[in-house]
C-alpha cells in the first residue's frame, strides 16, 4: 500500500483514531506496531472498540503508555469469539513476540489467577 504524504506526519492518537472506525465490540486481541512494523504492546479486551478508544484520548495516560502511544505507527487486531479465547492468544503472543511494553506477561515466572466462585 503507498504511503501518503501525510502518513509518515500522523501522530499515534491519529493512527488509533483511524483504526475505531473499522472496529466493532467483539472480543479480542490488539497489537501496536511502530514505523519498523516491530510490535509493540500486545493487548486484549472484552469489547476491542471500546478498550483501543481509551487510547485515543489525548491526555490522562501515564509516560509509559503515552510513549507508547506516541511510538504507534498502526495496529493490527484479531477477534475472537469469548474472552477467555482473547486472554489465552494474548498471553501466547506475549511469550511468542516479547513486545517492549508489555511488562507483566513476558516471562513464564507468574501465571494469571482465576477465581471460581459458586
Amino acid at each position: 500500500m503507498p504511503e501518503t504524504p501525510d502518513a509518515k506526519t500522523r501522530t499515534g492518537h491519529q493512527v488509533i483514531a483511524d483504526c475505531l472506525k473499522s472496529l466493532d465490540s467483539s472480543p479480542g486481541v490488539y497489537r501496536m506496531l511502530n514505523a519498523a512494523s516491530e510490535v509493540l504492546y500486545v493487548g486484549k479486551a472484552r469489547n476491542l472498540k471500546a478498550r483501543v478508544s481509551n487510547y485515543a484520548r489525548p491526555s490522562g495516560h501515564s509516560a509509559r503508555i503515552a510513549r507508547m502511544i506516541h511510538e504507534t505507527a498502526s495496529m493490527m487486531f484479531l477477534t475472537t469469539r469469548t474472552e477467555l479465547e482473547a486472554l489465552l492468544l494474548e498471553q501466547n503472543l506475549i511469550k511468542q513476540l516479547k513486545p517492549r511494553y508489555n511488562v507483566l506477561l513476558r516471562d513464564d515466572k507468574s501465571f494469571p489467577n482465576i477465581l471460581i466462585s459458586a
